[in-house]
């Protein structure tokens, strides 16, 4: 793992990072450069012209490819877990830079953030780092069985949420890293987040991180269970009339009129647009083409819009700051669509977040399922994992750029975490357990697995007391792994390591 391999497939790899920024972000950077004629140039021009002029990008995509197809091939192999000391730091370095290198290269107050954030906290740094985590996990379980995975399995990405009817429900909600992999990557990922945020949050012993961890996984392992035996996956969900106690009133919580939340959180004081705040900053002038996006993503995506979204006539655009962890200083716009009483009190927000490749891509076990674009990824995931989802997750492009789509809601909400005693965060971890078996149940039904899944992760998991210790001993190593990662990051961070990307010099 030397930064002689960024050499190989370099100029493919240029042209990715290259291509992750918007038009105006490559034209700044030609001015930077001063490259001549590039006022006239077409996105495709200004593109190969910085690929001309400046040394090219470090990248270790291809380095990784090789070494997750050489893994999932049985082969014995140095992974990036081994390495120690200054070898492990110049690789989280890396792959810090690497991940974030669109951000940074643009100079974005959104990656300054983040960066400052992943500082502040070790859960923030295990939430922010997917592709970290996964290079250490690089072609790892080729035998398992392969499902629909989440990508970022952690204690805050399950919460309440709408579905198709615009009904509260509690699942898995973050589809941003999702992928096909393994089954086991995403308990892997989920016992060390929750081993990490119930240190992190609420400071228990290693013990009790364990227990609660054990609680997940046999949570999962009950759910796949029962969906093997019931075959109830595609009628399964956690509503108010029909969720644990814990749930309930996180549901019960949650609950807001629409017109209570659109004044208190987006609406100007005439309920006509958006406020101006630290975190929203409206963009009316886009409101025409933003109009336009709306009317192709109902199209393109057959959106069958309700009729609680009126006319679906867009009443102003704003770009929205400071929000999420991994995905934090990426383009994000909110856009409010008129409501069918026409007085501001019904109105509708969506949201357009760009989307990213998976932390989880060329990580996985070959296999013949991907996506070209990100955005139709993240729909397609979306739709798998939940049974009848928000009608508004979609996919579309925008400055020549993937994004999602979602509609917020009043009632969109994660738990308090800090507000759990010691036997309700137990309780959480095992319902989260069984909302990641019913994700995961469903990649027969509505995803891309052609076979019966649930008696193969059954028969994988034999025997069930020695899988959960196998993957209690991978997440205990993996914590202290992200421990010294995340002080490595630190010192770096205050040398401002992060505030330009690895080059390849000739």
């Amino acid at each position: 793992m030397t930064q002689r391999s960024t050499t190989e497939h370099r100029h493919p790899d240029q042209w990715q990072s290259l291509a992750e920024l918007s038009k105006d972000e490559l034209y700044e950077r030609a001015k930077e450069n001063q490259i001549d004629g590039r006022s006239g140039m077409t996105k495709s021009e200004l593109l190969e012209a910085l690929s001309r002029s400046q040394p090219h990008a470090g990248s270790r995509l291809g380095t990784f490819r090789r070494l997750a197809e050489s893994a999932a091939a049985g082969e014995f192999l140095l992974t990036p877990r081994q390495l120690s000391g200054n070898d492990r730091r110049m690789h989280v370095r890396q792959t810090l830079r690497e991940d974030h290198r669109a951000r940074i290269t643009a100079h974005s107050d959104g990656a300054r953030a983040k960066f400052a954030k992943l500082a502040g906290s070790l859960f923030s740094f295990f939430r922010g780092t997917a592709l970290l985590f996964y290079r250490d996990m690089a072609g790892d379980d080729a035998w398992m069985p392969t499902v629909l995975n989440l990508g970022d399995v952690h204690p805050g990405n399950f919460g309440v949420m709408p579905n198709a009817d615009f009904v509260p429900i509690f699942a898995v909600n973050d589809f941003d890293e999702a992928f096909y992999a393994p089954f086991t990557w995403d308990l892997k990922r989920g016992a060390t987040g929750f081993m990490l945020a119930a240190e992190c949050i609420r400071g228990y012993s290693r013990k009790r991180q364990r227990k609660i961890a054990r609680k997940f996984l046999r949570g999962y392992a009950c759910g796949i269970r029962r969906f093997a035996d019931e075959r109830s996956e595609m009628d399964q969900e956690f509503r108010l009339d029909n969720a644990p106690e814990l749930i309930r009133g996180l549901i019960e919580n949650a609950q807001t009129t629409r017109d209570e939340w659109l004044r208190e959180d987006y609406q100007d004081e005439h309920r006509r647009g958006f406020r101006s705040d630290e975190d929203l900053i409206p963009v009316s002038t886009r409101r025409d083409e933003f109009q336009q996006l709306v009317h192709d993503l109902v199209g393109t995506m057959e959106i069958d819009a309700p009729a609680r979204a009126g006319a679906m006539r867009v009443k102003d655009v704003a770009i929205r700051k400071n929000q999420g962890t991994a995905s934090l200083g990426l383009d994000r716009y909110y856009v409010m669509v008129e409501g069918p009483r026409e007085d501001g009190t019904d109105d509708l927000i969506l949201e357009f977040k760009r989307a990213r490749r998976s932390a989880l891509a060329d990580l996985v076990p070959p296999s013949d399922r991907h996506f070209d674009v990100p955005g139709d990824r993240v729909k397609h995931a979306q739709s798998s994992q939940l049974v009848r989802g928000d009608v508004f997750y979609g996919s579309i492009e925008v400055d020549g750029q993937s994004f999602m789509t979602r509609e917020r809601a009043p009632y969109r909400d994660d738990i308090d975490l800090d507000d759990l005693s010691k036997s309700e965060w137990k309780d959480y971890a095992g319902i989260c357990g069984q909302a990641l078996a019913h994700a995961h149940s469903l990649s027969d039904e509505i995803g891309a697995i052609e076979h019966d899944i649930e008696p193969r992760i059954i028969e994988a998991m034999q025997p069930v007391d020695l899988f959960v210790k196998d993957v209690l001993r991978f997440a205990d190593e993996a914590v202290q792994r992200c421990r010294k990662d995340h002080r490595y990051f630190r010192s770096d961070y205050k040398d401002g390591a992060f505030e330009r990307v690895d080059h390849v010099y000739q």
